[in-house]
């Protein structure tokens, strides 16, 4: 890493607690064996950088110094509680171990797998396909509670409970930190390519917040799925997710303003698309495809993007192939979300009368009741066939279902958009 200016605003502190704390909190979680503790102590450790970095000269590594310092400040928590307690004993073994460990900046391959090691204990069989998801989402990708929350549509407290079962199971059961043996591994699998996916989607398009975008996550998920690759090779999944992730993280520099507005696909501009890693992304989708058995979900995804790679505009685009490729993906993979994107396919294709249709259908069933994107989809549609006093209702609908705020300035565009319609036809 390249090293750091001499004094750091509070600003770039935070942005860089952003960027590292997946990786730092999944270190500590191994090197104290508690997620709570690890998150305590993470916590002092930033608090620790905010005092000290603004005016002392920052490390040239700064997940390594979180990491130790955190690790430093669990002693002194686990040292404090037992001297509470009066019983030495409950001291862990495991962490006396780890005080003594070398500092964590020249062992940089344990703290590269940490997070796929914590990825596997948030997999787990042991936990609901929802909480493995909300753990995921909390310690992963740092969403707060009140985010994970949000995402579930489940109330603040009642969220907060069911991670504190979910880290107090890990506790009690002795679930082990570890990228499980080949056997274990494959159950897991499924599971661990979705999370993976959430991660680089939480990169790709924030939940919530001011940034449209963290490219750290989107960086991370990638490395997991070429780690992923390396560890079971000839897996058509993966590669499929791989090749979905690089292809869509290529158009991230053309993705958003200098103002941090955003740029949609059909406004882009495409020379700004990382030509290298559409390449390697487009060999990987080859390469999924042509492995035999049933075609993966991911791979049928990758496929998809390929034809927006591939295409040298968005009118260009081979719509009626990528239409085609949901159908294929609906087969596979049924979702409500698939049909949404299957719609949005059909409108370049069949015209946006055909695609409202579907949709209406869609949201008559109830199957994404809460999808923040559903109101959006509906609002492009409706203003693309002219019902301009349906599309505000929708787009209305659309800012008041997101909270990621380069998301509700687009709407806010859209609504001026709308109202000056309005006023001409006046």
């Amino acid at each position: 890493m390249t090293p750091l200016v001499s004094r750091m605003t509070p600003a770039e502190i935070e942005k860089i607690f952003r960027d590292e704390a997946g990786r730092a909190l999944a270190t500590l979680i191994r090197l104290v064996g508690d997620f709570d503790l690890a998150e305590d102590a993470l916590q002092d450790a930033f608090a620790i950088a905010l005092e000290r970095w603004p005016t002392a000269c920052p490390p040239s590594n700064p997940r390594a110094w979180l990491v130790n310092v955190g690790r430093n400040k669990a002693i002194d928590r686990v040292r404090r509680l037992v001297a509470f307690r009066g019983k030495q004993q409950e001291i862990s073994h495991q962490l006396l171990l780890n005080a003594a460990a070398p500092e964590e900046a020249g062992d940089a391959l344990a703290v590269d797998d940490d997070m796929l090691r914590l990825i596997f204990i948030c997999c787990h069989p042991a936990f609901a396909a929802e909480v493995q998801v909300a753990l995921t989402l909390r310690t992963v990708c740092g969403l707060t509670t009140a985010q994970v929350a949000r995402a579930f549509l489940a109330g603040e407290d009642a969220m907060a409970q069911r991670l504190v079962r979910a880290k107090q199971k890990i506790r009690l059961a002795g679930i082990p930190y570890e990228v499980p043996g080949r056997d274990a591994l494959e159950p897991r699998l499924r599971r661990v390519l979705a999370v993976i996916y959430l991660v680089f989607t939480e990169g790709y398009a924030a939940t919530s917040g001011e940034d449209l975008m963290r490219p750290s996550l989107a960086r991370e998920a990638i490395r997991l799925g070429r780690l992923l690759d390396v560890l079971m090779p000839q897996r058509g999944e993966i590669k499929g997710l791989l090749a979905l992730m690089l292809l869509h993280d290529a158009r991230r520099s053309a993705r958003e303003t200098a103002g941090g507005d955003i740029v949609l696909l059909e406004e882009q501009d495409r020379a700004l698309w990382d030509t290298a890693q559409i390449a390697e992304g487009l060999r990987l989708v080859e390469d999924a495809l042509r492995l035999p058995g049933r075609p993966q979900a991911y791979a049928v995804q990758g496929a998809i993007a390929a034809l927006h790679a591939r295409a040298p505009n968005y009118r260009d685009t081979d719509w009626p192939q990528i239409a085609g490729l949901y159908e294929v993906l609906l087969r596979i993979s049924p979702s409500p979300v698939v049909e949404l994107n299957h719609a949005a396919a059909v409108s370049m294709v069949d015209g946006p009368a055909r695609a409202l249709d579907l949709v209406d259908a869609l949201q008559a069933r109830g199957g994404l009741d809460g999808y923040a994107l559903m109101p959006a989809v509906r609002a492009d549609l409706l203003h693309r066939l002219g019902r301009t006093d349906a599309a505000r209702e929708a787009y209305l609908a659309a800012t008041a279902a997101t909270q990621l705020q380069p998301l509700r300035r687009l709407y806010a565009r859209r609504l001026s958009e709308l109202s000056a319609i309005s006023d001409l036809k006046n």
